[in-house]
């Protein structure tokens, strides 16, 4: 999974042409990934504000609106891609746009149910 994180205040303002060339990446991204069919899932996220954190103490659901964590960067969106190895999603990764003023974690996914 590519984790796309990023500090809202460096990103590209909403309009502008920078965000229009951002915007086009993700596009070409898009595409280049369903093409060679690595791209199994991917989404941006609505701003952490709009979150429901929530955990269990004690037997007792405690629910807190926005993000829990106290960080600069938030997480903005994923890829879900199927991939051979590291190497691979490393190629994928580098050309997410976010990557220019963001981070972008690359973590494999549990797999619970490994074919025999």
């Amino acid at each position: 999974m590519l984790l796309i994180y990023s500090d809202p205040a460096n990103e590209p303002v909403y309009g502008t042409p920078e965000f229009g060339k951002m915007m086009e990446g993700y596009f070409k991204l898009n595409e280049k990934m369903q093409a060679e069919g690595a791209m199994l899932s991917g989404e941006g996220l609505k701003e952490a504000e709009t979150s429901t954190t929530l955990r269990v103490r004690g037997g007792k659901v405690e629910t807190m609106d926005g993000p829990f964590a106290e960080t600069k960067e938030h997480l903005g969106g994923y890829y879900l891609i199927d991939v051979p190895d590291l190497d691979a999603a490393l190629a994928y990764a580098v050309q997410i746009p976010s990557a220019e003023y963001g981070t972008v974690e690359i973590r494999p996914v549990m797999d619970y149910n490994p074919a025999p």
